[in-house]
């Protein structure tokens, strides 16, 4: 397991997570409440999350073993 590609995987996995929902919250609040405001918070922590446990997966899937 490459560090720098697990580290260039989670912040691409990151700075992606991060616009798409900045961009849904906006649009959300946009379309519910009429006043467009990002909802930052939200949208970071499920960039955090993401960021971090999807290139984790990824690369636990390449070290394992083919059968």
């Amino acid at each position: 397991m490459k560090l720098a590609r697990v580290l260039t995987d989670a912040v691409t996995t990151f700075a992606i997570t991060l616009a798409v929902s900045a961009l849904v919250t906006f649009l959300w609040s946009l379309a519910r409440h009429g006043a467009g405001a990002v909802d930052w918070e939200t949208s970071s922590r499920l960039a955090i999350i993401l960021g971090i446990t999807l290139p984790w997966l990824h690369a636990r899937e390449r070290k394992a073993p083919r059968k």
